[in-house]
């Protein structure tokens, strides 16, 4: 911790001292927005951009998500992304890895990028009935017993 270090850290004490102000976390807003072309992708990005508390916004065109890094509210964000007049919503997606049931009706989205899946919060879908469960495991690789034709 060198001088600089030590003068962020006596000035975040003193401006600590001020109550009723909450200092906002550093965090990732993940959006899918609509975009077409070039231009779009720039109007998104430049209206993001001017943002307060934004560090940095990325933009992949090919899976039409949009993260913006920084001090930010995820309401804001939204909010701001749809004022460019493109449809907008939070990231509805998560790696299939992380979905106990990826295939599920519910769960699997055709639209979906690769490698993703609609996220749920329904625990009906990832619970599965007894005579499902012996379906599953009769092909596992983890059963013993399980069907050796495969």
């Amino acid at each position: 911790m060198g001088v600089a270090g030590t003068l962020d850290y006596f000035s975040e004490l003193l401006s600590g001292a001020k109550k009723g102000k909450k200092k906002k976390q550093i965090q990732t807003v993940d959006l899918k927005v609509r975009i077409d072309c070039e231009g779009c992708k720039l109007k998104v990005k430049n209206a993001l951009s001017s943002l307060k508390g934004v560090k940095s916004v990325d933009v992949n065109l090919k899976q039409q998500k949009v993260s913006v890094t920084g001090f930010v509210e995820p309401k804001k964000v939204l909010k701001k992304a749809q004022s460019t007049g493109k449809k907008a919503e939070l990231w509805p997606y998560v790696p299939y890895n992380l979905v106990a049931h990826p295939y599920v009706t519910q769960v699997y989205d055709k639209k979906a990028p690769p490698g993703y899946v609609r996220v749920t919060e329904d625990t009906a879908i990832a619970t599965l009935s007894t005579v499902e469960e012996q379906y599953t495991t009769m092909f596992s690789d983890e059963n013993p017993n399980a069907c050796s034709i495969m």
